[in-house]
């Protein structure tokens, strides 16, 4: 039985990623200020706001899944300097600060792993996306950084994912027409479901994946590198 610690487990990925791992089997911790009624016995919740308090002792971890994000599009004389503070707040220091309260105790951990999030619009370049991408683009970084460091114990991936059907994105896919334009966009015609994403991230912290470390893995329907 793995035990995964997953932040941001009760909204849209994060939450399809803790529902797949609970029916493995295995033990689920979940950071989140939201509350989820799961009554199961390898299930236990701490509800924190990951930027403001103090994090909860974990004693047992092979993988962190950092699931917070943001959208934030604006042209970019619209963006203010708390626009980018906040992104790079939710996407970077969230992940940092969760990284270094628990990495001894992961570096223990059975094929220890941990999975951060990026975004397309870093590797394709898109209009209004200058906050968003540059908090994204520090991920991708911190992503490789972090594998050459802590290789060979803990492996550091990343998914770059298109816009995905989440809580997060309702305001852009505002109805089925601007859904319809915005998939036919993508060269497969197809823009994500949370499925998609937890899919890839639940390989990343599976035993199949243990030679995969410091790739950004672009789940993105060919968006960032084919053009149709």
């Amino acid at each position: 039985m793995k035990k995964i610690l997953i932040i941001g487990g009760s909204r849209g990925i994060g939450n399809s990623i803790l529902k797949h791992q609970l029916n493995l089997g295995n033990y689920c911790n979940n950071i989140s200020r939201s509350s989820l009624e799961i009554n199961n016995e390898n299930y236990k919740e701490y509800q924190v706001d990951i930027l403001k308090d103090e994090l909860p002792e974990i004693d047992s971890i092979d993988s962190i899944v950092y699931c917070p994000g943001s959208i934030t599009l604006k042209p970019f004389l619209q963006l203010k300097e708390e626009d980018f503070k906040k992104d790079f707040e939710i996407n970077v220091l969230g992940a940092v600060k969760s990284i270094q309260k628990y990495l001894n105790t992961l570096k223990k951990g059975s094929n220890p792993s941990i999975v951060l999030f990026s975004t397309v619009a870093v590797a394709k370049g898109m209009a209004f996306h200058s906050s968003i991408s540059s908090a994204k683009a520090a991920i991708e970084g911190i992503t490789k950084s972090l594998a050459a460091e802590f290789a060979p114990t803990i492996r550091v991936n990343c998914i770059a994912p298109t816009i995905t059907k989440t809580d997060l994105a309702k305001n852009i896919l505002r109805n089925e027409k601007i859904e319809e334009n915005i998939s036919n966009s993508h060269p497969l015609k197809k823009i994500c479901e949370p499925d998609d994403i937890a899919a890839t991230a639940n390989f990343l912290i599976s035993n199949e994946s243990n030679k995969i470390t410091g790739q950004i893995l672009r789940v993105d329907s060919g968006m960032s590198t084919l053009k149709i």
